[in-house]
């Protein structure tokens, strides 16, 4: 596990999977990550690749070859080595060398860094590519967020507020069987109230969004600045029988989604598919801000 910190917040990342696991508020002693309490989710922000969400059938086609991977891909469970750390900021990198030939036909280094600000911390990824053909990729994180974060708060005491990009209309998604299709264009985005129901289908998905806030009525809580990146998931367990929530919530910036309903399989044609050619590099990044 690694450290970073300022006046203001302690940050702790484990090189497995790059993943941060711990953001305190060193003056209020809010712990804002989740647990990563597998009776919910053993997780707690990992990192997504080279896939976001689920494939149909777990499968995905290149041409005429058919490769297997489960859902969000595999390198949240790979151990990153670190390359870079100053008091304030932390950089891992993963060079794949071979090791997922079966599965993903790309070799790549993914190199991911976290950097304090005052009362934030940014996330910025870089995907570098050495093959001769075009890569296809997708990347997306997935850091989740206790609610309630101070004791005798209830979850209907938070809402959502979704920013639009002021260049395009936001979109709707919904998943069905972890297949993703459109729900509505040109939506309201009015205030959501937290409630557990939201996530009775899984994922709210939007596309267009530039910031998500999570607060409570007294005013703490996150916000995420996703400005740039074309999809957003808002995500939370929800018990069938229960009709109740996880104590947390994701808030997902994502380049990639699932699959599509009626998808033919065909990774080069898969929505929301990325792409790099020799030598290039993606470059993304995003903050999360503590409030």
């Amino acid at each position: 596990m690694r450290t970073i910190e300022n006046d203001q917040l302690l940050v702790q990342i484990h090189e497995k999977g790059a993943e941060v696991r711990e953001v305190l508020d060193k003056e209020s002693g809010r712990h804002y990550m989740w647990s990563g309490d597998p009776v919910y989710w053993g997780r707690v922000s990992p990192v997504l690749f080279p896939i976001v969400g689920r494939l149909m059938n777990d499968q995905y086609k290149i041409d005429d070859q058919t490769y297997e991977l489960t859902q969000h891909g595999f390198l949240r469970d790979v151990d990153f080595d670190l390359y870079e750390e100053t008091k304030h900021a932390l950089t891992f990198q993963y060079e794949s060398k071979g090791r997922h030939i079966e599965q993903y036909p790309y070799e790549f280094t993914a190199r991911i860094r976290y950097e304090l600000l005052e009362n934030g911390l940014t996330i910025s990824w870089e995907i570098g590519y050495d093959g001769e053909d075009t890569m296809y990729f997708s990347i997306g994180g997935h850091p989740a967020f206790h609610v309630p974060l101070v004791e005798g708060e209830q979850t209907a005491d938070y809402s959502l507020t979704l920013t639009p990009s002021t260049e395009q209309l936001p979109v709707q998604y919904e998943l069905r069987n972890s297949l993703v299709r459109e729900k509505g264009e040109g939506i309201q985005l009015d205030p959501i109230q937290l409630r557990p129901e939201l996530f009775q289908h899984d994922a709210m998905i939007f596309s267009h969004i530039n910031r998500v806030s999570l607060t409570s009525r007294a005013g703490h809580g996150v916000e995420v600045d996703l400005t740039g990146f074309p999809f957003v998931g808002i995500w939370s367990p929800y018990d069938q029988e229960k009709g109740t929530m996880a104590p947390f919530v994701c808030i997902e910036p994502w380049y990639g989604i699932a699959d599509m309903e009626g998808t033919n399989g065909q990774y080069k044609e898969k929505f929301g598919i990325q792409t790099l050619e020799k030598n290039e590099i993606f470059q993304a990044a995003y903050t999360i801000f503590f409030k």
